[in-house]
């Protein structure tokens, strides 16, 4: 009896993981889907506004499950492999659930001399409809952004601003200094200090008086780390920094919140916003380029596939506004990744119409084709390997976090 009970509770375990595992996979597919769907039709919606005629429209990647086309006002369903180019464009669901693709009529340099091919527009046409992937990730960032600070998204707080609605306001760590006692101590960027010796704080300048008349004490300060409460001993001690003596933890403190505007500056606050991003990724991008080529260190650490579903996890378990940033914030790295001038990448096949544009005429499109599948082939290759990175640093770790998708 104990022995078919306890098969039966090991299954019910079991399946109930296997369950919930395939909702967070369901999720994590959903969110890359939105972000690579939404380059596509940048891609897409140009290439139709320029005459490309384009073949297909996907969802996830082939084989192609089926698909659908209008015909003399009627939807007709197209099955399986088979690839009808001719007709209307074919708007199809894809086997492998990932992200999306468009199909444009001459994008490898074919049929040059079709006027609908996409290798018969100008180079400002080309150039707008490989580009226009980048620009409507940008686009989505923003919205997305505005939508955030429409309905309260964090941030940090901004007194002058009387204009913005205020709320769950709280007190977080963006950085510790080595060496120090909150080092020791194990405190990490992110935690948010909900009080010490069981005494609540509503501004860094109450922190700091405390310290200041508790130097050389051992004080208990409570934390919450992603919503785990916690406790930890920390003594206020001398530590270094630029040169001089301080007397504290060796943190750095913010005051962040909860921040929602009026609709009309939600739409402002958002392009404000996804500019300030921009600019801090594209200078974060250029020190590392700029550190690897000198043979510094880079200070940063890259999230292949696994390591994105466990920070969704762990944005998710925050609460809708953050996986909301989170995407945000995704979608725009990859916007800055993919106009990189490298190969494969929409920046690659740019750099090849601005050596058109020098030379006069394109390059050889069998060269071009075999410079972007050597460079697919070598993205891949990273990919794999940033992914193994991904598995050796969370490792068990990584199933816990991405539970928080479901607060489990």
């Amino acid at each position: 009896m104990f022995l078919i009970l306890g098969c039966g509770f090991a299954f019910f375990v079991l399946s109930f993981n296997f369950y919930i595992m395939f909702l967070t996979i369901v999720v994590f597919i959903i969110v890359l889907s939105i972000i690579v769907l939404v380059h596509e039709l940048g891609h897409f919606s140009t290439a139709r506004k320029f005459g490309a005629r384009v073949y297909e429209f996907g969802l996830g990647l082939p084989p192609r499950v089926f698909g659908v086309r209008k015909i003399n006002g009627k939807f007709k369903m197209v099955w399986g492999r088979k690839e009808p180019e001719d007709g209307p464009t074919v708007y199809s669901l894809n086997l492998i659930p990932v992200g999306g693709f468009v199909k444009i009529k001459g994008e490898n340099g074919e049929e040059g001399n079709d006027l609908d091919s996409f290798s018969s527009k100008p180079i400002w046409q080309r150039s707008i409809m490989i580009s226009a992937g980048v620009i409507m990730n940008v686009v989505l960032c923003a919205i997305l952004l505005m939508f955030g600070f429409g309905i309260g998204m964090p941030a940090v707080v901004d007194e002058s601003d009387s204009r913005a609605i205020i709320s769950d306001k709280s007190i977080q760590i963006i950085s510790v200094l080595p060496e120090t006692n909150a080092k020791l101590a194990g405190i990490e960027v992110g935690d948010i200090i909900k009080g010490i010796d069981d005494k609540k704080f509503d501004s860094i300048v109450d922190i700091n008086d405390y310290l200041d008349v508790n130097k050389g004490s051992q004080l208990r300060v409570s934390i919450d780390r992603k919503g785990e409460e916690m406790e930890k001993v920390i003594e206020v001690g001398k530590y270094t920094f630029n040169g001089e003596e301080f007397d504290g933890f060796g943190v750095s403190l913010i005051e962040t919140a909860i921040v929602r505007y009026p609709w009309y500056l939600a739409i402002w606050k958002g392009m404000v916003a996804t500019y300030v991003w921009l600019v801090t990724i594209v200078v974060a991008f250029a020190t590392i380029i700029k550190n690897l080529v000198i043979g510094a260190p880079t200070g940063v650490e890259v999230a292949g596939p696994v390591g994105i579903a466990v920070l969704t996890g762990q944005a998710a378990k925050l609460g809708f506004v953050y996986i909301l940033q989170f995407i945000a914030l995704l979608s725009l790295n990859l916007a800055i990744i993919n106009i990189l001038p490298l190969p494969a990448l929409d920046g690659g096949r740019l750099l090849f119409l601005a050596i058109e544009k020098v030379r006069g005429k394109p390059v050889k499109q069998e060269w071009e084709n075999v410079i972007h599948n050597v460079g697919f082939l070598l993205l891949m290759g990273l990919v794999v390997l940033v992914t193994f990175g991904d598995i050796m640093k969370y490792g068990g770790g990584a199933w816990e976090s991405i539970k928080g998708l479901f607060g489990l």
